[in-house]
């Protein structure tokens, strides 16, 4: 546990890009560095965070810890992966913006948002070599990409996770793997999701953190494909209750630090709680996290069972295939056009590109190439 919360807290100090590039954060440590899963492991992980709502990449995540350590493992990667983005939300809500304003601290941010441009072209790479090994799946993968570029909106997102579902249903089908599987659901966390879902907006007239806490957790619960997606119900969220440009604020800051966007949930909490500022933000954070994982605890095992079955399993190959086209589409938009502005920051993710998949550096020294070339940038521009 410690392990995985140690580990975690290092990503989450450095997992600049968005969903898309957590994904490939996590790979690059859990499934080469580490090899505590497989590729078709963690495909099946990604595929399931897909079409279930909450906070993708932190779903995967702690799955990953689920699978380590059970429910205490999940928790200790929660915990670790929130615990950074947490603080520098809650301190910009109650402390206002002057480290946030500082040359260094943008200089820093821009090297690591060039590592992120990185960490995602080196995921697309290994991915495709996995999961479009023929010319149906390497097919899915650019009319998905594509059709992302033109088109990007969640629904389009849906829309090609289901035709890549579809087709791989029709025409990926695979023996099966484990046959006499029984599916099996855990019906307790399934449970107190609904229990949760229905019974809090009836609670919520109690007190005031009952309904901070109903408000962000029927947004998790709602929102699908986690990342930017959440920034509309987030806006429904706090309704009347905090000025819009509180509100950008929060949300400009969610995207220039690390970690999972729900994070931004803690500076909401902060800012409808000031009285109690902390506990506002901790109610937020709790609310809107809870519910993805209560579905991760509720459908990991059936999943597992479910993947290995050869309709589903064409099924997830054709999901993956997919999966590898959106992770594409986000290496453009929003990871290289909010990174990659001159030929200098090129040159960076070029360098930074053979260090990592030729020399094969770990994050870590990746990480101080980047925050160090980002902050001499910074100072001498």
């Amino acid at each position: 546990m410690w392990e995985l919360f140690w580990r975690f807290l290092a990503l989450g100090c450095i997992s600049f890009g968005g969903p898309a590039a957590h994904i490939g954060y996590f790979r690059t440590v859990f499934v080469e560095r580490l090899k505590w899963l497989d590729e078709a492991a963690y495909g099946r992980l990604i595929a399931l965070s897909q079409f279930l709502p909450g906070p993708s990449s932190s779903q995967v995540g702690f799955a990953i810890g689920y699978q380590r350590a059970g429910v205490a493992g999940g928790v200790a990667v929660f915990l670790g992966f929130t615990l950074p983005s947490f603080l520098l939300l809650f301190l910009l809500a109650t402390a206002g913006g002057a480290l946030t304003d500082s040359v260094y601290f943008g200089g820093f941010v821009k090297g690591l948002k060039l590592l992120a441009v990185v960490v995602v072209a080196d995921a697309v790479l290994g991915m495709y070599s996995t999961f479009c090994k023929s010319r149906l799946t390497g097919l899915l993968c650019i009319l998905t990409a594509s059709a992302l570029l033109i088109v990007p909106s969640i629904t389009t997102q849906f829309a090609v996770l289901a035709t890549g579902a579809l087709v791989g249903w029709r025409l990926l089908r695979e023996p099966e793997a484990a046959p006499g599987g029984r599916l099996r659901f855990a019906w307790l966390p399934l449970s107190l999701f609904f229990a949760l879902l229905i019974g809090l907006p009836i609670l919520a007239t109690l007190s005031p953190n009952v309904d901070l806490f109903s408000r962000f957790y029927q947004t998790g619960s709602l929102v699908f494909g986690g990342g930017h997606v959440v920034l509309p119900l987030l806006q429904q969220t706090v309704g009347a209750a905090l000025s819009i440009d509180r509100f950008l604020l929060g949300y400009a800051a969610a995207q220039a630090i690390p970690g999972p966007m729900f994070t931004m949930s803690a500076f909401l909490g902060a800012e409808m709680m000031p009285d109690h500022a902390l506990a506002g933000a901790l109610i937020a954070v709790l609310g809107i996290f809870l519910p993805g994982f209560l579905l991760i605890l509720s459908f990991h095992d059936t999943w597992e069972t479910l993947a290995r079955k050869p309709g589903a399993a064409g099924a997830v190959a054709g999901v993956n295939a997919s999966v590898v086209g959106l992770l594409l589409a986000a290496l453009y938009q929003p990871v290289f056009v909010n990174a990659v502005f001159s030929p200098l920051d090129l040159s960076l993710a070029i360098v930074g590109f053979f260090l990592l998949r030729v020399l094969h550096l770990p994050i870590l020294a990746l990480v101080l190439f980047f925050s160090t070339a980002g902050v001499l940038a910074a100072i001498l521009s």
